[in-house]
Formats: structure tokens, C-alpha cells, sequence
């Protein structure tokens, strides 16, 4: 949910044009009340949510789930 409240924000104030990128970043990061901290949440919320996925496959291949053929492709249809 963190994670698209402030996508959703920083997308608000970015632009994916290659001569203006850059610029938005900074403009988020310095102009925008809070921009940094947005910005912050959102990097290090996107971080938390591969570390816990790496984690929850390498958790299965510890336990053995890939024995349990359904369970396992829909794991991977998931991922």
C-alpha cells in the first residue's frame, strides 16, 4: 500500500523525457514539501519488498515446497 500511495505521488511530479529526468528528481527531491522523504519511503519500500520475496523462495527451496507441484507454479505464476 506504501508503495503506491507514493509511486502514485512521485509520479505526479516526475517526467520521463531524457533531457528532464534528472531535473524532476531533484525538483522532488528539494522543491516538493516532503519530496525527499517520499522518495526515500518509496526506494527503500521497493528494497523491503525483494528482500522479503528472496527470502520467501529461498525459505521454499530450504523447506522442500518445490515437491508440492501445484503449489510451487503458482508461487512462480505469482512471482
Amino acid at each position: 500500500m506504501v508503495q503506491i500511495l507514493t509511486g502514485l505521488f512521485l509520479a505526479m511530479h516526475y517526467t520521463s523525457d531524457t533531457m528532464t529526468a534528472f531535473s524532476s528528481v531533484t525538483h522532488i527531491c528539494r522543491d516538493v514539501n516532503y519530496g525527499w522523504l517520499i522518495r526515500y519511503l518509496h526506494a527503500n519500500g521497493a528494497s523491503m519488498f525483494f528482500i522479503c520475496l528472496f527470502l520467501h523462495v529461498g525459505r521454499g527451496l530450504y523447506y522442500g515446497s518445490y515437491t508440492f507441484l501445484e503449489t510451487w507454479n503458482i508461487g512462480i505464476i505469482l512471482l
